[in-house]
């Protein structure tokens, strides 16, 4: 008895003593550790990098959400170039909306050597995803000017909401096509689904696009979601949705937009 008293007591110490590191956080915990706030201060940077220029490129990926090992060879390969102005993230960096898979997704992002945006995507609204991906990134909407063009990223997962909260926010497009007008002449729409696609509220696409149609110099949309290339005016009326892969596909597109116009590419890694 005297022993089993003795490795009791023993036990109780080694408990005691080591029980921090026993605890196993709950996934969808919002305990961050590292930087936050990284839109923000990415659009800044972007503003000024490209301040006065009549011409940009930028890259568009998205749906980078389990493929880890893919995404850092995109990362790679987009550092490998010496021509792109910023990145833009089209959303789904989680699978499940888990506070990790943001902090992971955020470190190997933070590795690109231009300054990048993430827009929110429907599975980083997940369990607490949102008020993550809210302290790591930013507010789900946002706008920003590189050069003469304007970019507006939304959130259009609207299946992840009630009607409490806009999807797509018309307020916030008006606000910001009104924002800084004399700072720009071309529009660019960049969001994670797409009107038409199932978890867009389709039931506002039309009214949608004819804000895009109506925005100053509208060049085209940017997308992702639907994990494969795609390229298509949706509503017949020559303005563009572009949509980029997942990561495990291994492409990411890259645009350009100049006093003439635009093209795109796609790049395989």
């Amino acid at each position: 008895m005297k022993k089993n008293k003795t490795f009791l007591l023993s036990l109780f110490s080694l408990l005691f003593m080591y029980g921090c590191d026993l605890i196993d956080y709950h996934p969808y915990d919002v305990d961050i550790s590292g930087e936050t706030g990284i839109n923000a201060k990415n659009m800044a940077k972007i503003e000024s990098n490209c301040k006065g220029k009549t011409t940009i490129k930028f890259a568009v990926m998205g749906d980078s959400q389990r493929w880890y090992d893919e995404t850092e060879q995109c990362v790679k390969h987009i550092n490998r170039r010496n021509d792109i102005d910023f990145v833009i993230h089209g959303g789904d960096v989680s699978d499940f909306g888990i506070t990790k898979e943001f902090l992971w997704q955020r470190d190997i992002l933070n590795g690109l050597k231009f300054p990048y945006v993430v827009i929110i995507g429907n599975h980083d609204v997940l369990g607490t995803g949102e008020e993550v991906y809210t302290k790591v990134f930013g507010e789900d909407n946002f706008s920003f000017i590189a050069g003469n063009v304007k970019f507006v990223c939304l959130n259009t997962n609207a299946i992840e909401y009630d009607y409490s909260h806009p999807v797509p926010d018309f307020d916030f497009i008006e606000n910001a096509l009104a924002d800084r007008k004399d700072e720009y002449s071309k529009t660019v729409f960049s969001m994670h689904v797409r009107p038409l696609i199932h978890e867009f509220n389709n039931n506002v696409a039309k009214v949608f696009h004819r804000y895009v149609k109506e925005a100053p110099g509208i060049q085209f949309c940017t997308a992702a979601h639907e994990h494969h290339l795609t390229a298509e005016a949706i509503f017949e009326d020559g303005i563009m949705y572009y949509g980029s892969d997942s990561m495990n596909h291994r492409s990411y597109l890259v645009f350009t937009i100049n006093p003439e116009g635009y093209e795109y590419e796609v790049f395989y890694f």
